[in-house]
């Protein structure tokens, strides 16, 4: 018996299933999911925002004293500068503004993630350095797509879908010139690290190092080195911090 059209047959079928299961597996990675939330965002802001008023930027790698920080969106508007983050999940959230980490539940799995309002506060310090620009003109917005469910009270600024638009769009007190917001642009375009592959590896082992509790670590406020101190007294004592070593004259602190 001849099995060649059988085996034809079968060879053909897994010409394009093994594909479809590799691209089905791609883009559930974090990876991909991550890049797909930021297309939508950029979509929406493309059809929704006037691109006279809104100037933006995306995918911005900035300088810190402790290596770089990448903002995902930042848009320069007479009304001011709108920082925002996106977050492309599902599933239900929990989470409160001073919480340090927020909760995923999907299905029966739960995962803990960093609230994204204390990640877009380190976006927002490095943009009023770089810029030199007044704090209070400084927003910072969370956008979630994905198909996720708040279960808990969030603030006005951590929006769903299209919800960061309304949240922008709701800023009408002009705050800057035309000419303000232009010298902004030009000043993020040129201070900006180069949005290249090279830029983005450079970034990981940033966050690395900073995950790291035993690697050396910068002050980001003096630019003295940190080191791990140990409480000595009260509640907490015998717990390790990462303390500055020009203390007292800079009294950063950090959890180790």
């Amino acid at each position: 018996m001849d099995f060649t059209p059988i085996i034809a047959q079968a060879w053909g079928t897994l010409g394009w299933v093994i594909p479809a299961a590799l691209l089905i597996g791609l883009l559930k990675s974090p990876w991909a999911k991550g890049h797909i939330g930021e297309i939508l965002v950029r979509l929406f802001a493309h059809w929704q925002l006037d691109k006279q008023t809104y100037r933006r930027l995306h995918n911005v790698t900035l300088n810190t004293p402790d290596g770089t920080t990448q903002i995902d969106h930042v848009f320069l508007s007479p009304y001011g500068i709108f920082v925002l983050e996106t977050k492309n999940m599902s599933g239900w959230i929990f989470g409160s503004e001073k919480q340090a980490q927020w909760t995923q539940k999907l299905y029966k799995r739960t995962f803990k993630f960093q609230n994204p309002l204390r990640q877009n506060y380190k976006h927002l310090k490095a943009l009023e350095a770089t810029l030199g620009v007044n704090p209070e003109h400084l927003h910072s917005v969370i956008t979630f797509v994905g198909g996720s469910t708040f279960k808990t009270e969030v603030p006005a600024n951590v929006t769903q879908g299209i919800g960061f638009i309304r949240y922008i769009q709701s800023f009408q007190q002009p705050v800057f010139s035309a000419a303000e917001v232009d010298a902004m642009l030009h000043a993020l375009q040129t201070g900006r690290r180069a949005p290249t592959l090279a830029t983005h590896r450079e970034h990981v082992q940033n966050l690395k190092r900073r995950s790291d509790p035993t690697a050396e670590r910068q002050c980001p406020k003096c630019g003295s080195a940190l080191l791990i101190r140990t409480v000595k007294s009260g509640a907490e004592a015998g717990q390790q911090f990462w303390g500055c070593s020009a203390f007292p004259k800079c009294r950063t602190m950090q959890s180790l």
